[in-house]
């Protein structure tokens, strides 16, 4: 339960606030890539395919890492737990920054995905705990836009310093945003006691009810659709539309804004009919999807007879 020292408005919005930095911080590492695969398959002399296997390689990360770091922090004060993962956080891009070749990057951001699930799982127990029970889902929300903002600022921000500068200096600005979130984590998050330790077979024994499995198959195939474009928008947009580097950066931003309407129209949809909500986004890209099917490249790229 939280105290009457964390549940008034005044002391839980610097609490609030570093945990939405770390938020920030994994979102910005999560998407920057993606703005910046052509600079990296360019860096790192391999096609862009090979280089669109480092989203695969966070997404792996996050599958394994998630029950993994959970399990593994879950006696941890909740404080040190948050502090220990954005460490992890912090020297996966570091690692990222230095990597020599292909497969260290590729480990690098293993390394870097770790902390993910963990992270917003136990942020968001802490994020609650902070406010009253009336205003938990609030306070749940205000952190996750940290990782909103992200898609807005962070990647854009990240795309455009990686073009400009270079995608190792990218990779590390973004660890030294897991310092800031340390730090702040650190100052402002009150200490807490010990966590206790979950139990697994009652946790993978959801796994067997198949209203859950639907769910998680649904989950995959739109998220897989979103990402199979988002993965590949900088050299999608840079070969078949012939655009600047500074215009995708801007359709970065737009994305975000996107984003962010989607998550804040989807709440509100989503509390008269849940249903009602999916059959529509759904519905929206697959027609999406159906139609870039039809689109043509322009005449001048087309092959010669």
């Amino acid at each position: 339960m939280p105290t009457s020292r964390t549940s008034s408005p005044s002391h839980s919005t610097l609490p609030l606030l570093s945990l939405a930095v770390g938020a920030f911080g994994i979102g910005t590492t999560e998407f920057g890539p993606m703005g910046m695969l052509p600079t990296i398959a360019q860096g790192m002399d391999v096609s862009i395919l090979t280089a669109g296997m480092l989203i695969s390689a966070y997404a792996i990360g996050v599958m394994v890492g998630a029950p993994v770091m959970t399990l593994l922090f879950a006696r941890w004060p909740r404080r040190r737990a948050l502090i220990a993962l954005m460490a992890i956080f912090t020297l996966g891009n570091l690692a990222s920054a230095m990597a020599a070749n292909y497969t260290s990057l590729v480990i690098a951001r293993i390394i870097t995905s770790l902390n993910h699930g963990a992270f917003f799982g136990i942020d968001s127990i802490v994020a609650a705990s902070l406010v009253p029970r009336e205003k938990q889902a609030s306070a749940v929300a205000a952190m996750f836009m940290g990782l909103t903002i992200a898609n807005i600022g962070g990647v854009p921000v990240a795309t455009w310093f990686g073009q400009v500068v270079g995608w190792r200096e990218s990779f590390l600005g973004i660890a030294l945003l897991g310092v800031a979130a340390m730090l702040s984590l650190g100052a402002f998050l009150p200490k807490g006691g010990h966590g206790e330790r979950p139990n697994v077979r009652a946790e993978l024994r959801v796994l067997t009810q198949p209203v859950v499995l639907v769910i998680l198959a649904t989950t995959v195939m739109g998220a897989g659709a979103m990402f199979t474009l988002y993965t590949y928008i900088a050299p999608s947009l840079e070969s078949i539309t012939q655009v600047s580097p500074s215009y995708v950066t801007g359709m970065l931003v737009l994305i975000g804004i996107g984003f962010t309407l989607g998550a804040k129209l989807g709440g509100k949809l989503a509390d008269r009919s849940v249903k009602g909500l999916l059959m529509v986004f759904l519905s929206l890209i697959a027609i999406s999807r159906w139609h870039s099917l039809g689109w043509q490249p322009p005449r001048q790229m087309q092959p010669s007879a």
